[in-house]
C-alpha cells in the first residue's frame, strides 16, 4: 500500500471525496467524535463532509438546539458528540482524561469532595433549562466558598463536572458558551457495557480514518494500548489489514479505490480528523518532506490546506464586514491545474461563510508574493 492508496482511502472514508450526510448530527455520529476545541474551525470541518455543503449560520441553529453537543472526551480536549452518543463515550474515555489530568488535580488542591460540592453547586445553578457561561459558573462556585483561581482551577472544576456527565454544551450567548445539565440536555438513551463500547468507538474510527494503525488509535482516543488491541480484535471481521514496515494498518473491507486524475484540494481546520486524527502523520507529508520544522510550524499554526490528500502549505483568515480574507502561505508549489483547485476550495469556505472572497498567497519559498491566484 503507498501513501497515494492511504490518503485516498482516507479522503474517502472521512466522507470529504464524496459526502453523503444531510445533518451535522450524522457526520459527528459516523466520526465518533469530532475535535471542537476551535469552535468555528470544527464547524467548517462538518460542512465539508455534507452532502451540498451548510453554512456556518445553519450549524450555529443545529448547535444552539443540541442536535451536537460539546464536550471534553479525550486527550483532553472539547469534540463535537451527539445526545445518543455522549454517555457511553464518557464513560469509557473519562478515567484516561482524568488519569491524565491528576497532577494538575493535586497542583490545584482538587479531590474528590471538592468536586462533590462543584458538581453540586453547578447542578444546582443550571437546573430548570437553566444555562450559564463559565464566568457565571465561577461566580456561584465562588459564592459556595470554592476558589476558582484565576480561571485555571475554575476549567478544571467545569471539565470535571462534563467528565463526569453533570454537564454539556448549552446555546451560545452572543459569542459566549454556555453549560447546561446534560440530563436535560439529552434524552437518556441505553447504557453500554464497556466492551459495547470499546467495540463501537473501535468500529467507528477505523471505519472513518482507515487505514491507520493500533498506535493511531490509542492517540485518538486516549486508551491504552490494552484497549485498542481488544477493540481491533473485536472488530476484526469489518476490517482488512496490511503490514507496511512493522506497522500494521486496520481499514474498511470494500473495494479498491479508484484513484482520481484531477487534483482534489481541501482547505481544512487545523485539528480536522483527517490531520488530527492520526498520531503518524507521515502518509501525508510527502510534498513537504523538505522544509524544516520552523517553515512547517509556521504554516501550520493555523489551518492546512491539502491537495490530492498531501500538504502543501497553511491558511489563515481574516474576518471583515463583507469579505473573508484566506491568506495562503505555500510550501511546495502548484501547478496551474492545483492552484485552481485551491481558490475553488476557499471560494467554498467564503459561500460556507456568506462572504466575498479576498485571496492571498505566499510563494512556496515564502519569501515573496506570486501570481497563482490572481
Amino acid at each position: 500500500m503507498t501513501n497515494l492508496e492511504i490518503t485516498t482511502q482516507r479522503l474517502a472514508n472521512q466522507h470529504l471525496t464524496t459526502p453523503t450526510f444531510e445533518k451535522p448530527d450524522e457526520v459527528v455520529a459516523a466520526l465518533g467524535a469530532v475535535q471542537a476545541q476551535d469552535y468555528a474551525g470544527a464547524k467548517w470541518a462538518l460542512a465539508q463532509r455534507m452532502k451540498g455543503g451548510s453554512t456556518d449560520a445553519a450549524l450555529d441553529e443545529q448547535f444552539n438546539k443540541g442536535t451536537i453537543l460539546r464536550t471534553h472526551l479525550s486527550r483532553p480536549t472539547w469534540h463535537f458528540v451527539t445526545p445518543a452518543d455522549i454517555r457511553w463515550m464518557l464513560e469509557l474515555t473519562a478515567p484516561r482524561v482524568n488519569a491524565f489530568n491528576a497532577f494538575m488535580y493535586r497542583k490545584l488542591e482538587l479531590d474528590d469532595a471538592v468536586f462533590k460540592k462543584s458538581n453540586a453547586v453547578i447542578s444546582k445553578a443550571l437546573r430548570g433549562g437553566k444555562q450559564k457561561a463559565r464566568a457565571e459558573l465561577a461566580s456561584e462556585l465562588e459564592r459556595a466558598g470554592i476558589s476558582t483561581k484565576d480561571g485555571v482551577r475554575l476549567g478544571y472544576l467545569v471539565m470535571r463536572a462534563e467528565l463526569e456527565g453533570v454537564v454539556c454544551s448549552g446555546a451560545r450567548k452572543g459569542k459566549q458558551f454556555t453549560y447546561a445539565l446534560l440530563e436535560e440536555r439529552a434524552p437518556p438513551v441505553k447504557k453500554l457495557k464497556r466492551d459495547e463500547a470499546l467495540y463501537e468507538l473501535t468500529r467507528r474510527y477505523f471505519l472513518t480514518r482507515g487505514p491507520a494503525t493500533a498506535q493511531d488509535f490509542v492517540w485518538w482516543s486516549g486508551l491504552t494500548m490494552a484497549d485498542a488491541k481488544k477493540g481491533i480484535e473485536m472488530c476484526a471481521s469489518l476490517f482488512e489489514k496490511e503490514q507496511i514496515g512493522e506497522q500494521i494498518f486496520w481499514f474498511r473491507a470494500s473495494a479498491p479505490l479508484s484513484i482520481k486524475k484531477a487534483p482534489t484540494a481541501y482547505l481544512l481546520p487545523n485539528y480536522d480528523e483527517y490531520f488530527i486524527g492520526y498520531k503518524d502523520r507521515s502518509a501525508i507529508g510527502e510534498r513537504v518532506q523538505a522544509r524544516t520544522p520552523e517553515e512547517l510550524n509556521r504554516a501550520l499554526f493555523v489551518h492546512i490546506i491539502f491537495v490530492n490528500g498531501q500538504i502543501v502549505g497553511g491558511w489563515r483568515r481574516t474576518l471583515k464586514k463583507d469579505s473573508v480574507r484566506a491568506e495562503l502561505d505555500l510550501l511546495a508549489p502548484l501547478t496551474k491545474t492545483e492552484a485552481r483547485a485551491v481558490a475553488d476550495a476557499a471560494g467554498e469556505y467564503a459561500k460556507f461563510l456568506g462572504l466575498a472572497l479576498e485571496l492571498a498567497e505566499k510563494a512556496f519559498d515564502g519569501k515573496r508574493e506570486v501570481g497563482l491566484f490572481s
